[in-house]
């Protein structure tokens, strides 16, 4: 779920709020209890982990093209008349 920050215009109370993204943007501030919130618009902060999210990604050594090894085909063909 992601986090969503809201800012109250009565009070400037500044909060971040864990959602689903189907709710209904939050309309009263917790800290005044005026209906003046307004849902901020800022950059997501992620981190990607685990064993690479592309198959050459963060690969050293013969471990980095392995979608091209073991194919055998090439562009260039040619033909013999």
């Amino acid at each position: 779920m992601p986090l969503y920050e809201y800012h109250c215009d009565a009070c400037e109370h500044q909060f971040e709020a864990l959602q689903k993204m189907s709710d209904e943007p939050l309309v009263h501030c917790p800290a005044c209890d005026e209906a003046s919130l307004r849902k901020l618009v800022s950059a997501a902060g992620f981190r990607l982990k685990g064993d690479g999210w592309y198959e050459t990604d963060f690969k050293s050594g013969k471990k980095r093209n392995l979608a091209d090894s073991g194919t055998g085909s090439s562009s260039s063909t040619e033909t013999t008349i």
